[in-house]
């Protein structure tokens, strides 16, 4: 039987942290074989442009790549696009690809990332429905708008108040799109910071001409009454039977953590359904480690298990996990970090994440276009936004790693 080939170091995944994690790799010096395996298209690109930049044809899609295209080859880095890894051994420390090649591997990083949450009700299977994963998702939606009437004539309605629908339904308004947000929480962005700023961002869409409707549930797609539409959908159906004139639809329901290969190879998974790591980002399994939206860590700043899906935490990640490679040892401690643009309207740049709070202390006034906000938890930050620019995000990043009380009234006069 002929030996498998065979790689120092196997990375899995094509996002930021296996990017980074080779890079790190390769400015540290290690002259080790390094393998990039991954099932995108495209070699590693930076996800947020998709639904910004790229998505306003500001930003050409090369310009999102993490590294350049040729970097992989110069550092003699083996990326391998367009090719799934089917299964993973931990105990033989091989994975078969579905080129049929087996690879043996002496450490791995798993950083499959995450899929799109779909929204299953009657008419999903119409065409015009979108959801925004990749940047090749960014270029069939623009392609797609211009064939329903382009910027000025197409109405877009988007589904969901979090950071996709928000950022999407910004980037389409700035060009003059009509856009109509449809979510179940009453304010946007409301779960990550709480109705009261939540309305503060309500605010600042519908002055860019974004419609809000908050408090709603879709019930179905609707198709297009045209005669030419073919199946195409034309509007949204609510709970209550109010209905939603559209000429495309964009899901931004959330996404899960892509623990397929994970969990067939048997490595523990966590509540939160992600890949179960220690503080250093290792798996259950000896030789594999874990980054990005399926690394559900022992935090030593949160003091138990936290998954976070966001691209600095990502690169954060997979460096720690490089540097783990190279003998360092220490536990992983960065607090997450998390950028957001709505156009040019809103910057939020936040730390935390603060997944409870029992009170919100804004730095400034809402009444303004920049402030900051606490959130705190008796006497501890949990978590921290500032809002185009405001406040001081680095000393509260300091406050939430050291975890020691504060004074809270201080927070702000200080």
């Amino acid at each position: 039987m002929t030996a498998p080939h065979r790689t120092d170091i196997l990375l899995i995944g094509g996002g930021v942290a296996a990017a980074t994690a080779a890079r790190t790799l390769r400015e540290a010096g290690f002259d080790g074989s390094v393998a990039l395996i991954t099932r995108e298209l495209d070699a590693p690109y930076h996800r947020p442009p998709g639904s910004k930049e790229v998505l306003r044809g500001v930003q050409a899609a090369d310009a999102a790549l993490v590294l350049p295209a040729e970097w992989y080859a110069e550092h003699d880095v083996d990326l391998r696009t367009r090719t799934s890894v089917m299964s993973l051994d931990p105990a033989a420390r091989t994975v078969k690809l579905q080129t049929k090649d087996e690879l043996a591997y002496d450490r791995a990083l798993l950083a499959t990332g995450a899929m799109v949450r779909r929204l299953n009700v009657d008419g999903s299977g119409l065409r015009g429905i979108h959801y925004l994963r990749s940047l090749r998702n960014a270029d069939a939606l623009r392609k797609d708008l211009d064939a329903v009437g382009g910027v000025s004539g197409g109405r877009v309605v988007l589904i969901g108040g979090s950071y996709i629908g928000c950022e999407v339904a910004a980037s389409l308004a700035s060009l003059g799109v009509a856009c109509t947000v449809l979510m179940q929480e009453s304010e946007p962005l409301e779960r990550t910071f709480g109705a009261e700023i939540g309305r503060w961002v309500r605010q600042r869409l519908e002055d860019g001409g974004v419609t809000v409707h908050g408090g709603v549930e879709v019930e179905a797609f609707l198709p297009a009454a045209r005669a030419d539409a073919e199946e195409r959908v034309g509007a949204v159906g609510l709970v209550g039977g109010e209905t939603i004139a559209a000429d495309l639809v964009v899901c931004g329901v959330g996404a899960q953590p892509d623990v397929m290969l994970g969990k067939r190879a048997g490595l523990d998974l966590g509540e939160s359904g992600g890949v179960r790591c220690d503080d250093r980002l290792r798996t259950s399994a000896a030789g594999i480690w874990a980054a990005g939206d399926i690394c559900e860590y022992d935090s030593v700043v949160h003091g138990g298990p936290i998954r976070v899906e966001h691209e600095e935490v990502a690169i954060q990640q997979g460096i720690h996990v490089a540097r783990q490679w190279l003998g360092d040892e220490r536990a992983y401690d960065a607090v997450p970090y998390f950028f957001s643009d709505l156009a040019d309207w809103v910057a939020i740049e936040s730390v935390g994440p603060a997944r409870r709070w029992d009170r919100t202390i804004v730095e400034g006034s809402l009444d303004g276009d920049a402030f900051a906000a606490w959130f705190v938890e008796g006497r501890h930050v949990r978590g921290y936004a500032s809002f185009n620019g405001a406040g001081d995000i680095d000393r509260a990043t300091a406050l939430i790693q050291a975890g020691e009380p504060v004074d809270v009234d201080a927070l702000v006069a200080s």
